[in-house]
């Protein structure tokens, strides 16, 4: 059977984890996701920092969006815009790749510009791949069914050009409030499982993405919500 974005899970797995946000409650954000999606169709960004949880959240926003009405909602990312490793690569940008430079800024920009428009026709997405370490295109169908569109990235509040355009194309934007130090944590455990020695991950996750944390962190007055994490 090919499955297809209109009814797949996110490739997170996140059924029967707790929340990570409490502030407000998950029930709370499932009633305001319903009221945005109650007329026609709306992208709902969520934003935060490496190691925030913003995929986590968003699966755990779908499925119980899901369980009230399926297809209604469907979640795709900002990391499906990664550019191909063979060009950061060949730009001398591996040790950073993640940062605000190594994404294609404006094929994000349309895209969401056409998810948007177009919604009598299915818009395919793009996603980020860990087995290869790279976008694979034509991933995740956004067809005229779905009434919300859970967008997950690090940079949808930027206002460097031309991510300062992204926020217009979202109807709201949820910012992830995270604790730095469990957030650190949950960063260097992800890299871990990718691989990395204990040393290479603490070491990436308290180097260069301290500082992509500290320029999403500085976007965090442009958000609609601010979620604060369960202490």
């Amino acid at each position: 059977m090919t499955v297809t974005g209109a009814d797949r899970a996110p490739s997170t797995g996140t059924s029967g984890r707790d929340p990570l946000y409490g502030h407000p409650s998950l029930d709370g954000l499932v009633e305001r996701a319903h009221a945005l999606a109650a007329t026609r169709r709306t992208l709902l960004g969520i934003v935060g920092e490496p190691g925030a949880g913003k995929s986590t959240l968003a699966a755990q926003l779908w499925e119980r969006l899901e369980a009230d009405r399926p297809g209604l909602a469907v979640p795709v990312s900002m990391d499906g815009f990664h550019l191909a490793q063979k060009v950061i690569d060949a730009r001398g940008q591996s040790a950073v790749k993640g940062t605000i430079d190594t994404f294609d800024a404006d094929g994000f920009l349309a895209l969401l510009r056409r998810t948007r428009t177009e919604t009598g026709n299915s818009v395919w997405w793009p996603e980020f791949t860990r087995e290869l370490e790279d976008p694979v295109a034509g991933s995740i169908e956004v067809s005229p069914r779905h009434r919300l569109v859970i967008v997950d990235g690090n940079f949808l509040l930027s206002d460097r050009d031309p991510w300062h355009r992204v926020k217009g194309e979202l109807d709201e934007t949820w910012f992830l409030d995270a604790e730095p130090r469990a957030r650190r944590e949950r960063l260097a455990r992800r890299y871990m499982r990718y691989g990395f020695t204990p040393e290479a991950a603490y070491a990436k996750a308290g180097g260069v993405d301290e500082d992509t944390s500290a320029l999403i962190r500085s976007t965090v007055s442009r958000a609609d919500l601010v979620l604060g994490e369960v202490g």
